[in-house]
């Protein structure tokens, strides 16, 4: 299976409160990252006073000057967007729908990644967790998931922790459910994104189900991380996984992309995958 999603890329952020001003805006990003108007001022080639004038709004900054302070403080492009209106400038990054054709080159190369990832599963999803495309290795993950839960645009969290989803399946779901939702809380602390919270919300609140006992590998296994350890077919599959993201990215839509891939945690789980595929 490989799907990839249509029209405008979802929104992850409210609207930018603009009428505040860039700088109670760059504050506030300011704070949130724990950095001093002096350290900020050294990072930026600025001056602690000039950095000052401009959270108050005594001093409007250069369109440069808004890039490079939003550099330094590791603001999210879509953000950056934001902080340029708020300062009165034309929004520099573009948010172009993942099915634009000038996105062909990305929609093939992400396509051919995951696709050559297989028999091991690997998907991708948007700023909150939209699949946007996926292998086969996920489908045979998802087999059996309801219709329900696989829409035209499937959340892999919802996926996962629903207790109609992969969640009752999940040997070791508590362990596994902390470490999706931890990652949420990071990415909320890093975003301004009303979507991310509801989502974030809305699954940390399914009832966990009651999880059969974990079955032990026939031979200890050192992991070398957190393993998902998921029930298939009569089988008990280790997976490890690993996000990547697009590096230096100019547009919004691909800036807000993640792949993610699950690599075989155990002897048997990477001989199963392939003798399945076989």
């Amino acid at each position: 299976m490989t799907s990839v999603a249509s029209g405008p890329a979802p929104s992850a952020t409210a609207p930018a409160p603009y009428e505040r001003g860039v700088g109670p805006l760059l504050r506030a990003w300011r704070e949130r990252r724990r950095v001093s108007q002096l350290e900020l001022a050294l990072r930026a080639d600025s001056s602690a006073r000039h950095i000052s004038f401009i959270e108050t709004g005594r001093s409007r900054p250069s369109e440069e000057m808004v890039l490079r302070l939003a550099e330094h403080l590791d603001v999210p492009v879509r953000e950056r967007n934001a902080l340029l209106l708020a300062a009165g400038y034309a929004p520099r990054y573009p948010e172009t729908p993942l099915d634009d054709p000038a996105l062909d080159a990305l929609r093939d190369g992400m396509e051919r990644l995951i696709r050559g990832y297989e028999p091991y599963p690997a998907l991708v999803v948007d700023a909150t967790y939209t699949v946007v495309a996926a292998n086969r290795g996920i489908s045979m993950l998802l087999d059996g998931v309801p219709e329900s839960l696989m829409s035209s645009a499937p959340n892999a969290m919802r996926l996962t922790l629903h207790p109609e989803g992969l969640a009752p399946r999940i040997r070791n779901l508590r362990e596994w459910r902390g470490h999706l939702l931890a990652q949420m809380e990071r990415q909320i602390a890093l975003h301004r994104s009303d979507a991310l919270r509801e989502l974030y919300e809305e699954v940390a609140a399914y009832p966990v189900p009651q999880s059969a006992p974990a079955d032990e590998p026939a031979e200890p296994v050192a992991y070398f991380a957190l393993p998902m350890r998921i029930e298939h077919e009569g089988r008990i599959l280790s997976f490890v996984s690993s996000i990547s993201t697009f590096n230096t990215p100019m547009d919004v839509t691909v800036a807000e992309l993640a792949i993610e891939t699950f690599l075989p945690a155990d002897p048997a789980t990477a001989k199963y995958l392939h003798s399945a595929a076989g």
